[in-house]
């Protein structure tokens, strides 16, 4: 019987892989890193219960979410929206009849306001010496993102034939396998030929590569090994925040809104299929304006 329940246990996992994948390829058509991630969430759900998961009822999941994933709301969400997309896809697909996540409320999650450097900050951190080819490439990385806002996965995976310089755009490929030009300044423009033309030849060695920036191993640089440079860089510059790559992100998109740009441009600019995901950035700008306004010469006189 041991044996039985093993053979079960294989079959039913593969069937339920077999289930996970077909809906990741058709249903998300998202990042790879986003793909990981729901899997990661889907097959961890489905290793947790004993009996399939396709049969399972709204107060298993429940039970899965309280005793399992007893962490921040935002992390459940996460993980709850990962689970419910995917009964949703056997639902369509006439695998179960009822979705056992229907009628599971959704964590509450805080509204946190992005960070985001000032512009003296952002000025602090461009300032760096150029004098190896390192130097030149992460000087090139760093006035790419906060002239474009674009990710840094976008930044990693930028190739050489989707640069248009003399244009001053660039192509990049965002989430759902979206594409977009993208307008850079004249400093992003500069620090990108310097580096095409000083750098990128010695970090590549002998080898070749479609991508435009190139790590220490002559291959595409990772996220990671930028924000282990960008870490480090901001502690030699004394700038204290929790900073990430996604940070210039933010930067880049609160900058451009405190000196007027629409929000529909900014929504443009940065990939946003929903302006509710870009509408965070005007709560950052109406903070500023209400400690503006309380600065005013006439709210700090004296009443009679």
């Amino acid at each position: 019987m041991e044996k039985e329940a093993q053979d079960e246990v294989l079959k039913r996992n593969l069937e339920l892989k077999t289930y996970i994948e077909e809906y990741l390829v058709t249903e998300y058509n998202t990042s790879i890193n986003s793909r990981n991630s729901y899997r990661y969430d889907l097959l961890n759900f489905a290793r947790y219960f004993k009996q399939n998961i396709i049969y399972l009822k709204k107060e298993d999941i429940q039970e899965y979410l309280r005793k399992e994933i007893n962490k921040k709301a935002k992390t459940k969400a996460h993980h709850l929206t990962s689970i419910n997309n995917f009964y949703k896809y056997l639902v369509e697909h006439n695998i179960i009849k009822i979705n056992p996540c229907e009628n599971i409320k959704m964590p509450k999650l805080e509204k946190k306001l992005p960070v985001y450097l000032t512009e003296e900050e952002v000025d602090k951190l461009l300032d760096i010496k150029t004098s190896t080819a390192y130097d030149l490439r992460n000087k090139a990385m760093l006035e790419l993102l906060y002239a474009s806002g674009i990710r840094i996965t976008e930044l990693c995976d930028l190739v050489m034939s989707n640069l248009y310089l003399n244009d001053n755009t660039i192509k990049v490929m965002g989430k759902g396998s979206k594409e977009r030009i993208v307008p850079i300044n004249d400093y992003a423009k500069k620090a990108m030929q310097d580096y095409i033309a000083h750098g990128r030849e010695k970090l590549l060695g002998a080898k070749d590569s479609e991508y435009v920036f190139i790590s220490s191993r002559h291959t595409k640089i990772t996220r990671q090994a930028f924000f282990k440079f960008l870490k480090q860089l901001c502690e030699d510059k004394g700038i204290k925040k929790n900073i990430s790559p996604h940070v210039l992100r933010h930067s880049f998109a609160t900058h451009l809104l405190n000196n007027g740009a629409d929000l529909r441009i900014v929504q443009e600019l940065l990939g946003h299929s929903d302006i509710s995901t870009t509408q965070i950035y005007t709560h950052i700008t109406n903070e500023k304006l209400e400690k503006e306004y309380e600065n005013h010469p006439l709210l700090k006189k004296e009443k009679p």
